[in-house]
């Protein structure tokens, strides 16, 4: 099935996506009409390539992102430092529960694409079945550890025969998504599934 994803403040760029793959990208008008098929689904902001957290293993394998039935005991805010340590010396099972916790947290920042060197396998395990591409690790993070890291690392742009694999952030332009910050995520796709929607 095709489906074609249109931003409303990037429609020269919408991408159609046939299963895992890129089918094309172009300005909305032409691939709505030579497609008239597809699916669309159309999103406010702008559609971006995602981004690449370079703090894979920073959020994944030491920060603990509690279930939401320990909020009255752990809150619901992600927990790093020794306190998350400690945790997962308590209950190593819980390290892939969390894996998988802060993979939808990422999802929902934008990220389709994630630095850094992972060690523990259920950490891998969970990074491998969500389709998060790896990435190289810039030389220098200038920032803390974040959802929304300082600078955006934004990937190449979607192209033909590539990867289905981008993000929709409700913003009107790129300045506007480095000044808001990832969270305003709406959408995030991979490997031509919608992982992520916030409304």
């Amino acid at each position: 099935m095709l489906t074609l994803h249109v931003a409303e403040h990037t429609q020269e760029t919408a991408v159609l996506v046939e299963g895992a793959t890129v089918a094309a990208v172009g300005p909305y008008d032409e691939l709505a009409a030579a497609h008239p098929a597809a699916r669309v689904r159309h999103w406010p902001g702008i559609l971006t390539p995602g981004l690449l957290n370079p703090y894979g293993p920073e959020l994944l394998e030491a920060t603990y992102h509690p279930d939401p039935r320990e909020a009255d005991r752990l809150g619901t805010e992600p927990i790093g430092g020794e306190r998350a340590a400690a945790l997962f010396r308590a209950d190593p099972s819980r390290l892939g529960a969390s894996a998988r916790r802060g993979v939808q947290r990422l999802f929902a920042h934008g990220t389709v694409a994630i630095a850094g060197e992972l060690r523990a396998r259920p950490v891998l395990d969970t990074v491998r079945r969500a389709g998060l591409a790896i990435g190289r690790r810039p030389d220098r993070l200038r920032g803390p550890v974040s959802l929304s890291p300082t600078p955006l690392v934004l990937l190449p742009p979607p192209a033909e025969g590539g990867p289905a694999r981008f993000a929709i952030f409700d913003v009107p332009n790129r300045a506007e998504l480095v000044r808001q910050g990832a969270s305003t995520c709406v959408a995030t796709v991979i490997t031509g599934r919608l992982v992520y929607r916030s409304r």
